[in-house]
């Protein structure tokens, strides 16, 4: 694994145009071996502040553990647009999510952040990948992420297919939300994540969407952000992306503390994400 510094947060306004240009050339391949370092990093209270507003977390002095994909975002995307890497930015499908939380982030921290790609592997409608992100206090790994992304392609049958981190019941929704048609322009101000299907219902109907659809990413901060306050020191949350949520759309939260499952869905029951918390 070959480590590069990065000592300020990537353009992303640049690296976007970049997929752009380069998109086409790319013909798959295997994964390059690059980690992209970003040390000294501290949180602004305002951006932090913002984020909270956008996803329905409160003001506190932890970081909700969404946050450091935020964070590290810019590295991801400038990763992914790297000459080696081998499929195109736009198309892949984000998938899944996993974060482990060792021990509480404060907002005092300053950070150092790594991220790199692995286990390129079959699916049964293409190939997927996971993006590892650890995020760093003084050298000790407190926060850990594995987002796992789609390259729809050739089906290979073979492949096995992924179970889900949860399966949930819908039973009585613990809160019911009205995600607005600018939910996603909101998200995207705030992560920088300005994929078009994200935007305006013109930008998705491009990409196969009838409308914008929310960011996987801010729906799972959504579902965290109903349970804070409920969550322990250290746990890991992992969630799957099941159905694209459309903007705008009434949709439906259900959390059953029991078995730490949770799952936001329609009012009919399908779900747009699942998750386990352990």
């Amino acid at each position: 694994m070959m480590s590069t510094e990065i000592d300020a947060p990537p353009n992303l306004s640049a690296l976007y145009l970049k997929a752009a240009a380069t998109g086409p050339l790319r013909r798959g391949g295997e994964l390059p071996t690059t980690e992209y370092v970003r040390r000294d990093i501290t949180v602004d209270p305002e951006h932090l502040a913002e984020y909270g507003r956008v996803c329905g977390f409160g003001l506190r002095d932890v970081l909700p553990a969404t946050y450091p994909h935020v964070l590290s975002f810019g590295l991801s995307v400038r990763l992914m647009t790297d000459p080696g890497f081998p499929f195109p930015l736009v198309g892949l499908v984000h998938v899944a999510n996993s974060i482990t939380v060792h021990r509480p982030l404060l907002v005092t921290d300053v950070l150092t952040q790594r991220v790199r790609v692995a286990d390129l592997r079959p699916h049964p409608k293409g190939r997927q990948l996971d993006v590892v992100t650890e995020t760093s206090v003084e050298g000790e790994v407190v926060w850990r992420e594995t987002s796992t992304y789609l390259r729809r392609g050739k089906p290979d049958e073979s492949a096995p297919r992924a179970e889900r981190a949860a399966e949930v019941e819908p039973g009585s929704a613990t809160a019911r939300w009205r995600v607005p048609a600018d939910q996603g322009r909101r998200y995207a101000e705030v992560s920088g994540d300005k994929n078009p299907i994200h935007l305006r219902a013109l930008t998705a109907k491009a990409f196969g969407f009838p409308r914008a659809i929310a960011h996987g990413m801010w729906t799972k901060a959504r579902a965290l952000a109903a349970l804070e306050g409920r969550l322990p020191d250290s746990y890991a949350v992992d969630v799957d992306f099941v159905k694209p949520l459309l903007l705008p759309s009434t949709v439906e939260f259900t959390a059953h503390r029991d078995a730490g499952t949770f799952a936001v869905h329609s009012r009919s029951g399908k779900p747009h994400l699942v998750g386990r918390l352990h």
